[in-house]
């Protein structure tokens, strides 16, 4: 191969990781320069406090892996310790709501910053480039300066339903966070507004002068715990120690001929593989296309598969889960059985609607073949920024269950469900499509479709990430408005509630590269700001 290649939903973040491949760098340099820059020039989507799941596959040196780095809750933690506190959990299944929102903003709400240190670790492992280096460009957008993207800003200003923190709140969430985010009035800044982040230039400094190691050992992390400690946070400096991602072995199936990679539990890979291996018992080609019969049998699909995430699927350090018979084809044979004869599956849930799209991804591949896939988020931003940090820490508390006994219950160590799905698709051994998304309980589902997009319906990567998409995680099809009201209407007919969005392109930002003889194209999802950019 001497085209390489990365997709992401920012342009700056992708100028930067092509220029790493125009010089030389490898598809690991390119995405850890171009993670790096997303965490300042979208911070409420992810950060060097946040998390996320890494996919590698590295023909150079013969490795496939999966680097993950989700975030835990803290070791002081107790299992029941906001039992009194919930009013109802999130209809499709991303969260609780409690009172107070303990969970949602502020110091509580923050899980173990893992993001930063993962990087450093891919780099150090498989990269060719040091910190110091790949830190250059991201420097300079948080000292020059980065327009407000029009993405950004309809996420500050998005309503959220069921009694949900409005979004405007994480930009209130601590002085310092509205220093930088907001006017001098309180008022939110517009579309190409130049936002300039001095003090997280400063720490992006001291981690290119010190090491990664700074933030979790040395100087920076005392300033976290300190600041954890006078805002009521349950982050320790023992907690920023044990700070560290965990190799894995990817998932597998197989899909119409095709071999599917994507990440363990408690990522979301396990309900994308699930749910190809149910679908492969039916002909959605000739169904056609969102054709009421293919919306129908994807989204009972898709339920299946998050009744059983629900049910089965969380952090197996600390929950036994049955990942073999969730990916046996027999299983998912017998699923399809009940979907053919008609079988309408009900999701529990108690409580109403909420999606978190407070997370970011990217693609690379690189001229020798090889490919990362990196879905990295803050999970829902806490709001908080110590002062003098310049950073915005992640708010992944806000999805533990409260109530003790559960499968995402709280303990101290534990990470929870994440739908984080980055998965590599393989013809033979050469991989064929690169893909993974932000958004919440709807990744694994705009992954799925981008995958059968490709596979069932031949279309490049570009078409597979903008054809028009639906999301079944509740009793409930949700709908973007591109899909024709005569095609909701049968759905209805056929007893099922849907919800259309007035947005075109919504149920993630779905992010591709396909490979075909060798040569890329790329698909950045026209919902989000991003593009792809040759090398």
């Amino acid at each position: 191969m001497s085209i390489g290649m990365v997709v992401a939903p920012q342009p700056e973040p992708v100028e930067v990781g092509a220029e790493v491949l125009r010089s030389g760098g490898n598809a690991v340099d390119a995405a850890v320069a171009t993670a790096l820059t997303q965490t300042v020039v979208d911070p409420f989507m992810c950060g060097i406090a946040g998390f996320g799941s890494m996919h590698l596959y590295l023909p150079s040196i013969g490795r496939h892996l999966c680097l993950d780095f989700h975030a835990r809750a803290p070791g002081a933690v107790t299992d029941g310790m906001w039992a009194d506190l919930l009013e109802e959990e999130a209809e499709d299944g991303f969260g609780f709501i409690l009172k107070g929102r303990v969970n949602e903003i502020g110091y509580q709400a923050i899980a173990t910053p893992e993001t930063l240190r993962a990087l450093d670790t891919a780099l150090a492992r498989f990269g060719t480039r040091s910190l110091a280096d790949l830190l250059r460009p991201a420097i300079a957008f948080a000292r020059d300066g980065y327009m407000v993207r029009p993405h950004m800003h309809r996420f500050w200003t998005q309503e959220e339903p069921a009694g949900r923190v409005q979004h405007i709140e994480y930009l209130r969430g601590s002085p310092a966070t509205a220093r930088t985010y907001l006017n001098a009035d309180g008022g939110l800044k517009t579309p190409g507004a130049v936002i300039k982040n001095p003090d997280m230039a400063r720490t992006l400094e001291r981690i290119a002068g010190d090491g990664a190691g700074d933030f979790y050992e040395g100087a920076i992390a005392r300033e976290i715990a300190a600041d954890m400690a006078r805002g009521g946070g349950l982050i320790s400096i023992e907690d920023l120690a044990a700070c560290g991602p965990e190799e894995t072995q990817p998932l597998w199936t197989g899909y119409r001929g095709l071999r599917v990679a994507s990440c363990p539990p408690p990522g979301g890979g396990i309900m994308v593989l699930q749910m190809l291996n149910i679908l492969e018992n039916f002909d959605l080609a000739g169904m056609g296309h969102n054709s009421p019969d293919y919306i129908r049998t994807v989204a009972e699909a898709m339920k299946i598969a998050t009744v059983d995430k629900d049910r089965s699927v969380g952090d197996p350090r600390f929950v036994d889960v049955p990942v073999a018979r969730l990916l046996d084809k027999g299983y998912a044979a017998d699923c399809a059985a009940r979907i053919k004869a008609g079988e309408v599956t009900h999701v529990p849930r108690v409580g109403r609607d909420k999606e978190s799209k407070d997370t970011t991804h990217l693609c690379v591949v690189d001229q020798a073949g090889n490919c990362v896939s990196l879905t990295h988020s803050l999970g829902m931003p806490s709001g908080v920024t110590t002062d003098g940090l310049g950073f915005i820490y992640n708010g992944c508390m806000g999805v533990f269950d409260p109530r003790p006994g559960q499968v995402g219950s709280l303990a101290p160590g534990k990470a929870r469900f994440t739908s984080m799905a980055p998965t590599i698709l393989f013809d033979g051994d050469a991989p064929r499509f690169i893909v993974g998304a932000p958004g919440g309980t709807y990744i694994a589902m705009g992954v799925l479709q981008a995958i059968l997009n490709h596979v069932d319906f031949g279309m490049d990567a570009q078409q597979a990430v903008s054809a028009p998409r639906f999301s079944a995680t509740s009793d409930i099809i949700e709908i973007v408005n591109r899909i024709p009201r005569a095609v909701e209407a049968e759905l209805n007919g056929r007893g099922y509630r849907t919800r259309r969005y007035p947005i075109n392109f919504h149920f993630a930002g779905v992010h591709a590269i396909r490979l075909m003889n060798g040569v890329p194209d790329g698909g950045a999802d026209p919902g989000r700001d991003g593009m792809a950019m040759a090398v």
